[in-house]
């Protein structure tokens, strides 16, 4: 097996990749959506969005496999990043930078690999839309043209999030602005002057003279306490139905 040589530009390349802080995210169905359109355009069993770290390959999006990750010397995607056009395997026991590789002579099988590189505008490539497939086959035209497309909608995908994230980098910076609390927008946390996340009632409570009370909201209740919600609903059923029976049985006495 031959490991992919570094690119002249790893370090950029790296902290390119790091920008986007994107690595260990949760799935996200635009990203999905685009392996889903890659394998099906191909028709192959497996299509991966691969972003290529220091020492690893890592799947933002997948499908047809259950893993997260594999190191980067196995990783077909890490010879891909060497150059703007795709690299296209038609069949990897007849390459021999892969024939020996574990995920050819192992789980997936990989026979036919196509990777398309993830390029943004200052020309790094950080990853690759790849699909695979476990007999040898080729890509026509039409489908090499689909993917490079899909690819360059993966990397517009990856810029909105480098937008929004330093975009919240440079809400959070105002920290110190009177009229101002910086608020973290997927948990609410609020940060104080020592850069700490807190709970909003543990922050207002320290900066003013505001008591909090706690409960749980109806959709909170909902979705943390399914079983309490129903219990409570079985008991509200039987309560309207004891005073239904009473009062039909007041106006049958009556």
């Amino acid at each position: 097996m031959k490991a992919a040589s570094i690119p002249f530009n790893e370090a950029d390349r790296l902290h390119a990749l790091q920008e986007y802080r994107i690595l260990g995210t949760q799935p996200e169905q635009s990203y999905n959506d685009l392996t889903l359109i890659a394998a099906e355009v191909c028709d192959t069993p497996i299509a991966l969005m691969s972003l290529v770290d220091e020492n690893k390959q890592w799947f933002k999006a997948k499908v047809g496999v259950d893993v997260l990750e594999t190191p980067r010397d196995w990783s077909f995607c890490a010879h891909a990043i060497h150059t703007f056009e795709p690299l296209i395997v038609e069949d990897a026991l007849n390459d021999q930078r892969f024939h020996d590789n574990p995920l050819v002579c192992g789980d997936p099988n990989i026979r036919f690999y196509g990777g398309f590189p993830l390029q943004n505008n200052q020309d790094h490539r950080i990853g690759t839309l790849c699909v695979i497939d476990r007999t040898p086959k080729s890509l026509n035209k039409s489908q090499i043209k689909i993917m490079e497309a899909l690819a360059r909608q993966a990397v517009s995908f990856l810029d909105l999030r480098l937008r929004a994230v330093r975009l919240l980098d440079s809400f959070c910076s105002l920290d110190h602005s009177p009229n101002i609390i910086s608020t973290c927008s997927y948990c609410r946390k609020a940060k104080n002057e020592d850069g700490q996340w807190q709970y909003l009632d543990q922050y207002l409570s320290k900066r003013s003279s505001l008591n909090f009370s706690h409960g749980v909201c109806d959709a909170c209740m909902e979705d943390q306490f399914p079983e309490v919600l129903e219990i409570w609903k079985q008991d509200e059923k039987e309560k309207f139905r004891n005073n239904y029976r009473s009062k039909i049985n007041s106006k049958t006495e009556g």
